[in-house]
C-alpha cells in the first residue's frame, strides 16, 4: 500500500480519526499516517485551519449546507450540484452511512408488523438554526394524532431516546425536515427512516426525488403545502393498502455505490 500523511483540521475537540468515515475509507486503500507535516489536509470546509498548510493538498469534505471555496481548497466533496472538473465530487453525506448501503436490498416485515405501529416520530435535539416550518408542522400534525418526539427538543416521551433508528422503526411515519433548504442538500434525515420502512415526511432539497422515490415519502414543498401534505398523511394512515404499497416500494431513484 502507498504511504500517505494526513491531517484533519476544523473537526472539533472530540474528533476520533478511527470513527471518521474519510479516515476509514482511506485506510482501505493506503497506509495512513496522521501527521503535522501532511501530504493531504482534510477539512470540514468551515474555519481556516487548512490554510496553514500551504504545501499540502487541501481537501474539503463538506457535511453542512455550504458551498466549498475552491480558492482555499484544491478538491472538495459536498452536496451541491455543481461542476468543477475533477476537483469536485458530489457525494451527499447520507451515501456514506452504513444504513444507506442496505436500502437497495431491504426486506420488508410482514404487513401486520408494519401497520401495528405508532403513528409518527420526530427526533430533533437542536432547533436553534433550523427552519421554523419544522416546529409548526409538528404542532399542526399533532392536532390529528399525537406525534412522539424522542429528541431533546419538544420531547414528550419521557426523555431523549438512546437510538434514533430503533425509535423510528416503531412508527409508520417520521418527520424528516432538513435544517435548511437548498438544491442538492440531502442529509441522512430522509434516508434513516427508510431503513426501517418508516415513511419520511420530507422538507428540503426540491430535487430530492432525483435520488429517493416520490412514492416512498410524503413531500412538503413549502409553507403553503402543509395542509395538502397533512391530508395525504391522514389518507395514508387510514388506507392500509395504499400505505403498504408505498412504504414497501423501492425507495432509491438514483443509488450511489458503496464507498466503504
Amino acid at each position: 500500500m502507498k504511504h500517505i500523511k494526513v491531517k484533519f483540521v476544523d473537526v472539533g475537540r472530540d474528533f476520533v480519526p478511527e470513527e471518521n468515515l474519510c479516515y476509514r475509507i482511506l485506510t482501505k486503500h493506503y497506509e495512513v499516517e496522521l501527521s503535522d507535516s501532511p501530504d493531504y489536509v482534510i477539512s470540514k470546509g468551515v474555519g481556516y485551519g487548512a490554510l496553514r498548510y500551504e504545501d499540502s493538498i487541501r481537501i474539503a469534505y463538506v457535511g453542512e449546507n455550504i458551498v466549498p471555496d475552491f480558492n482555499h481548497y484544491d478538491y472538495a466533496i459536498g452536496f451541491d450540484r455543481i461542476s468543477f472538473g475533477d476537483r469536485y465530487l458530489r457525494m451527499p453525506l447520507y451515501a456514506f452511512y452504513r444504513e444507506y448501503q442496505k436500502l437497495e436490498n431491504r426486506v420488508a416485515p410482514d404487513a401486520k408488523e408494519l401497520l401495528n405501529r405508532g403513528f409518527c416520530s420526530f427526533v430533533v435535539s437542536n432547533s436553534a438554526l433550523a427552519d421554523p416550518l419544522r416546529t409548526s408542522f409538528f404542532h399542526k400534525l399533532s392536532k390529528y394524532r399525537k406525534v412522539d418526539s424522542g429528541g431533546r427538543y419538544l420531547n414528550n416521551v419521557g426523555g431523549p431516546v438512546p437510538d434514533k433508528l430503533e425509535f423510528c422503526r416503531k412508527y409508520k411515519f417520521n418527520i424528516a425536515f432538513e435544517n435548511s433548504v437548498s438544491p442538492g442538500y440531502v442529509t441522512e434525515k430522509v434516508m434513516q427512516p427508510l431503513t426501517w420502512f418508516s415513511m419520511p415526511i420530507y422538507y428540503g432539497d426540491p430535487f430530492v426525488e432525483d435520488e429517493f422515490s416520490a412514492q416512498s415519502m410524503v413531500r412538503v414543498q413549502d409553507a403553503d403545502d402543509v395542509d395538502r401534505a397533512i391530508e395525504e398523511i391522514i389518507r395514508l394512515d387510514k388506507n392500509d393498502d395504499e400505505y403498504l404499497a408505498r412504504v414497501t416500494a423501492p425507495c432509491l431513484a438514483r443509488p450511489y455505490g458503496s464507498y466503504e
